[in-house]
């Protein structure tokens, strides 16, 4: 079966016109059920309970009266809309009383005005079906997209839906058959979403300390500035967001300035709608970190099949001398190797493509410096194509792709094939394979690419450079999500606030 948006929304549809009516069918009546102590009920019955309903008109019915397993079990039948209290007295000094709404179409519900109600067991199991229907519509779209192309942002963002998903129906499993109250399945799905910042706390610990080490290392060796601090300054931001909010209820839990303890007053709705906005928040900034760490390591570890006509070397700094820095040495290694290897499987050679154009601190092109590099490891010049104009990764691709079509429709690739197009592979430092890809998609460019190693400490703070690169490459998106998660939230913290002042 294909799922689509449109059955998704059908769907959604379907679940809600079923609730509705599992809860008209049901509603009308209510068993109302209150503990009696083995003392009073292993020497009482029924008849010694009396019941009465403290109401304006008749608003509910008692129309039978039982003891069943310890408990004193009334059955409430609604007879028009309103608000009755009943109460119920018995031996040895027994005394309980619920308050009770009769709704439109006569639906009761006890407790609170969203509370317990006959029917509503169905709701977390329709609320956990449906996450089961979103989850597997995102894994389809996640596999359809990983086959178009590894390079794709919507892969990022899928993956990240997919460990939030999981999470969110992890989190509603326990509570699939213990559900009787509306304003109870609300909160329990609006905990499940934020606590996904909580299951995820102790591995963000866990790498803030490793990230904030390796910063230390880097400040060490590269020197102090902004940019060697990212990785701490992402730990450290992911920790207090999942803290922040625990610790600002445990203030306000004690504070005397605003009493959040009045459930008729508006402090502890917005206390609960602050609280979990910034966790749900959280929760899908890190969904989506996980998701972006996981394609990262995918799309460094992957090597491409060895049929490839060029090879581009994506250019960086270069030292004062002209020569290449360890770090682009270890690029045009990697893609020595490759060629190397393509040699040895299939006896195909490949033409290298350096590319990277002269910063204003550079005494030559980066791209030059490559080359030069090349020739010196016995690479024939008639086998090196040379990009020096490009500023960015973007234009590193843009103009390696102008040679490339030029030399291809002149006949100068090594073997030409009866593609239409050049098959293409491309060599940067690890951290960098999934953004470069993803760069070179966004050209329509098919390109695989091959990451060479670096030092861990500095292939930590790079690759959040690159997170954070990538998620602002689609933040209109990332934000209508996280309003859209925020605007849900707030909903339901609202039916929240109106169950306990109506």
């Amino acid at each position: 079966m294909k799922i689509n948006r449109k059955i998704l929304v059908i769907t959604g549809i379907v679940f809600l016109l079923i609730g509705i009516a599992v809860i008209l069918l049901k509603g009308s009546s209510y068993t109302l059920r209150f503990s009696v102590p083995a003392s009073v009920g292993d020497a009482a019955s029924a008849d010694d309970f009396t019941v009465s309903v403290e109401q304006d008109g008749e608003i509910v019915r008692v129309t039978d009266k039982r003891l069943e397993k310890g408990e004193l079990a009334l059955t409430l039948r609604s007879v028009s809309r309103g608000k009755a209290y009943v109460h119920a007295a018995g031996p040895e000094g027994f005394s309980r009383m619920e308050v009770v709404y009769v709704h439109l179409f006569g639906i009761i519900t006890v407790n609170s005005y969203f509370g317990n109600l006959s029917g509503a067991a169905v709701i977390p199991v329709l609320v956990t079906l449906y996450l089961v229907l979103l989850l597997w519509y995102v894994i389809v779209q996640y596999r359809r997209g990983m086959r178009t192309s590894l390079y794709r942002t919507a892969n990022i963002r899928n993956l990240g839906w997919i460990i939030f998903l999981i999470l969110m129906i992890v989190g509603q499993i326990p509570h699939l058959l213990s559900g009787n109250s509306l304003v109870t399945a609300v909160s329990r799905t609006m905990g499940s979403a934020s606590n996904v910042a909580y299951i995820a706390f102790p591995v963000a610990f866990i790498v803030s300390v490793l990230v904030a080490l390796s910063n230390l290392q880097l400040m060490r060796k590269e020197g102090r500035n902004w940019r060697n601090m990212l990785g701490l300054m992402l730990g450290l931001l992911v920790c207090l967001g999942t803290v922040f909010p625990f610790v600002l209820s445990e203030l306000l839990q004690r504070s005397t300035i605003i009493d959040v303890h009045n459930e008729r007053s508006a402090a502890p709705y917005v206390e609960m709608a602050v609280m979990n906005s910034i966790l749900v928040t959280v929760s899908y900034l890190e969904c989506i970190l996980l998701g972006t760490v996981i394609l990262a390591v995918k799309a460094a570890r992957k090597v491409p099949a060895f049929d490839k006509d060029y090879i581009l070397i994506l250019g960086c700094q270069i030292r004062k001398d002209g020569t290449v820095t360890p770090l682009l040495k270890g690029r045009a290694d990697r893609a020595l190797e490759f060629a190397r290897l393509q040699k040895e499987s299939t006896g195909k050679d490949i033409i290298f493509v350096p590319s990277g154009g002269q910063g204003s601190d550079e005494v030559i092109a980066e791209a030059r410096a490559v080359r030069n590099y090349l020739i010196e490891t016995g690479i024939p010049e008639d086998r090196i194509l040379t990009e020096d104009r490009s500023t960015s990764t973007y234009e590193n691709f843009k103009y390696s792709m102008e040679l490339i079509r030029k030399d291809w429709g002149l006949g100068g690739a090594s073997e030409r094939t009866e593609l239409s197009e050049p098959r293409i592979a491309f060599s940067t430092t690890n951290y960098h394979v999934l953004r470069s890809g993803i760069l070179a998609e966004q050209q329509g460019i098919r390109a695989e690419g091959i990451g060479s190693r670096t030092r861990t400490y500095f292939w930590i703070n790079a690759f959040v450079r690159e997170f954070i690169a990538t998620v602002y490459a689609e933040w209109k998106t990332h934000l209508k999500v996280i309003a859209a998660l925020i605007l849900l939230t707030l909903v339901m913290v609202l039916l929240v606030c109106l169950s306990n002042i109506l």
